[in-house]
């Protein structure tokens, strides 16, 4: 697809990290951007630095595990600007789960798919149909992870799991766009290819209270930073992509009409290639002992 001035591309979780970056990338190729998020505050320092940069912005506060708020996230789209080009369905949360995975509450599992699975889903539903009909080009761009996406880590089972469906969610998507012979295209993020600066690990912040815990959490919940210096204690080096490098993985992408949107990397790479050979051979996956299962 042809990135051009003056289409419109709409970006959940746009407040930070990636999804802000994608919107500021988009801005200056010249799109219109639509910024969704749960955060208001946040949200609205966005879009006026933006603004401020001389694009043309809007933001508005959706919660996409509510299909409603979507849908009128989508009408709003349309009525502003009549036309939407590209949807990245970005937004995503941890769980908070913790233990091992017999011992996570409902509610981890509840939260993290109706944020993580249903939000794409809803985005998928709430723009496409209209994407469709408009008969102009369009991409829609759905966030997965290494985590999950090429293969689990186990002691971040729940949002793996998440991240496994948008990998199988996109991947129909695409065969049904082929079917209907549509303009539209897919693609498949996988961010990185290293950690990342994002709101994800504090973003415990915005669960709603019908998704509360049930108990008290045994241990605290760790920031990047604590989490960064626990590495460095135990001489673990810790590299960092730029999210600035992730929206351009993105813009590249799009134009490229890649499916996978995939940075290299000799250790997903080696990820792929072990868990495919596993199941080639019919062997138990020993391809996840790499991890640690504290």
């Amino acid at each position: 697809m042809d990135l051009r001035a003056g289409q419109v591309a709409v970006v959940t979780g746009a407040a930070s990290g990636i999804g802000l970056a994608m919107a500021r990338r988009f801005a200056a190729e010249g799109l219109k951007v639509v910024l969704a998020d749960v955060e208001r505050p946040a949200l609205d320092a966005a879009v006026a630095a933006l603004r401020a940069d001389g694009a043309d912005a809007h933001a508005r506060v959706v919660d996409v595990g509510d299909r409603e708020q979507v849908l009128e996230l989508a009408d709003f789209a349309y009525e502003t600007y009549g036309a939407v080009h590209v949807l990245c369905n970005n937004a995503g949360v941890g769980s908070g789960a913790e233990g091992r995975m017999w011992e996570h509450e409902p509610n981890d599992w509840k939260w993290a798919f109706s944020v993580n699975v249903w939000g794409v889903f809803h985005g998928v539903q709430a723009f496409v149909p209209r994407m469709i009909k408009s008969g102009q080009p369009g991409h829609v761009v759905n966030t997965s992870s290494g985590d999950g996406g090429i293969a689990p880590l186990p002691t971040a089972s729940v949002y793996a799991v998440t991240k496994a469906a948008v990998v199988t969610m996109t991947e129909s998507l695409y065969a049904h766009l082929r079917a209907e012979h549509a303009r539209v295209g897919a693609s498949v993020l996988f961010p990185g290819p290293h950690m990342l600066r994002t709101g994800l690990w504090e973003s415990h912040r915005n669960r709603p209270a019908r998704y509360a815990k049930e108990r008290p959490r045994r241990t605290p919940y760790r920031s990047l930073d604590q989490w960064e210096a626990a590495m460095k204690e135990a001489g673990r080096e810790v590299r960092f992509t730029p999210v600035e490098e992730v929206a351009g993985t993105v813009v590249d992408g799009i134009r490229a009409d890649r499916f996978w949107m995939l940075p290299p990397s000799e250790h997903s790479d080696a990820q792929i290639r072990a868990r495919a050979q596993s199941m080639l051979d019919r062997t138990n996956p020993s391809y996840l002992e790499h991890f640690i299962l504290d």
